[in-house]
């Protein structure tokens, strides 16, 4: 399937077995590069403008010259979707600082390196949405630059890896006792009626947990972005991750204890539903 694909790199579109990239690329070396995740419904981007406001912020953070504007992240997006005749797709875009011999300091004048991948993609099934998946947490290891979208993941890797060895779907990392974030997604818990979700301080500022905030203003639902000790996280009545994949995912156990009755509540069903809507509209 990828040797089919097409593929964006520095202003070219390519075969995928041809997207190079210099063996001292500073992403390879350093992960000195950011990237961002577009979902496409029906050959639409979801949000695109949201993702590239979050690259600008991620490229200002690591003063990495971001070499496209709005327009040309646009354009990448529609004509791989076109390219790879993909509607239902997520598209990858990738701007590292450039390829320099190895040394920690930043030599000036680099030339940024932009590679784009788009690929097929489905949404979660009904089915397992109400059935919900399985978390365990763990320490969170990363860095202290969390809310920068950079290509340094594997602390992420790791924790999703040691989820997959325990039987689970994903882990939800905790710092200082308080839950923050899963490895790619957003976490919201549900605690007599109200919901939580950790405030924007060091975690991704997730675009789907952004329209979800929103979905939860406008169902009426009382949301606090309010960081929630493990103890109450695991006595939550409803747990729920977000993501640009994921989308609205229900939990139905964390460390091995049932949450809720043991699949999606009623209000993670509500949103997820809410959330449906508006990627058809």
């Amino acid at each position: 399937m990828s040797d089919q694909l097409t593929v964006y790199l520095n202003g070219r579109y390519v075969p995928y077995s041809q997207a190079l990239i210099p063996v001292e690329d500073r992403a390879f070396l350093f992960a000195d590069g950011i990237y961002e995740v577009v979902r496409c419904y029906g050959g639409r981007p979801f949000h695109l403008d949201r993702h590239y406001e979050r690259l600008c912020r991620s490229a200002r953070a690591l003063e990495l010259p971001l070499p496209l504007d709005e327009a040309a992240f646009a354009g990448i997006v529609a004509e791989l979707l076109e390219r790879n005749n993909l509607q239902e797709a997520t598209v990858y875009l990738q701007v590292t600082r450039g390829a320099a011999p190895r040394r920690h300091q930043i030599p000036q004048g680099l030339e940024p390196n932009v590679v784009a991948i788009a690929r097929p993609v489905q949404s979660p099934s009904e089915e397992e949405v109400r059935r919900g998946v399985s978390v365990i947490t763990v320490p969170d290891t990363r860095w202290g630059l969390c809310w920068i979208k950079t290509v340094g993941l594997l602390p992420n890797v790791l924790a999703r890896r040691q989820a997959e060895k325990e039987g689970a779907f994903d882990a939800v990392f905790v710092r200082d006792g308080l839950v923050t974030e899963a490895t790619s997604s957003n976490v919201f818990c549900v605690i007599d009626g109200v919901v939580y979700t950790h405030p924007l301080a060091n975690i991704l500022p997730g675009i789907t947990r952004a329209v979800v905030l929103e979905i939860l203003a406008e169902l009426g639902i009382p949301c606090r972005e309010e960081a929630v000790p493990l103890e109450w996280f695991r006595e939550a009545d409803e747990i729920f991750l977000t993501g640009t994949v994921l989308e609205v995912m229900g939990v139905a156990r964390v460390d091995g204890r049932t949450v809720g009755e043991g699949r999606s509540g009623p209000l993670t069903l509500r949103v997820w539903e809410a959330f449906r809507r508006r990627c058809a509209s």
